[in-house]
């Protein structure tokens, strides 16, 4: 399985969002390297990166638990279902807060080299 479609399958709303929040940090992280020699301008723009890394997690925790009360509903209309099935649904409605939490861990990371880095 690759990213494009585990994007798809993880619900193409929220996995573009988080895809717009990765693009976010990445370029909030890119201008505190660019202004490294102005502390007060690089470190406003390492605050930024944290600020939307934090609301990707919180964005994919939200998106797993909409799949987890759609996939609830589903289950109350049909009655029993396998496990199997159970286990794959719970397994998409994870992809969101999994993505959520590697743009949190990435943008922590670089907060971490920058700050050892730095004088």
């Amino acid at each position: 399985m690759n990213i494009i479609e585990i994007h798809v399958e993880g619900g193409i709303l929220f996995m573009g969002i988080l895809f717009f929040l990765l693009i976010g940090v990445i370029a909030t992280s890119v201008l505190v390297i660019k202004n490294k020699a102005d502390q007060p301008k690089a470190k406003k723009w390492l605050k930024i990166s944290q600020e939307i890394a934090l609301f990707a997690l919180v964005f994919g925790i939200l998106g797993q638990l909409v799949g987890l009360v759609g996939a609830f509903q589903a289950i109350e209309q049909v009655g029993e279902v396998s496990q199997a099935l159970l286990a794959g649904g719970l397994k998409v409605s994870s992809y969101t807060t999994l993505y959520g939490f590697f743009i949190f861990l990435l943008a922590k990371l670089f907060k971490i080299g920058f700050q050892f880095t730095r004088k």
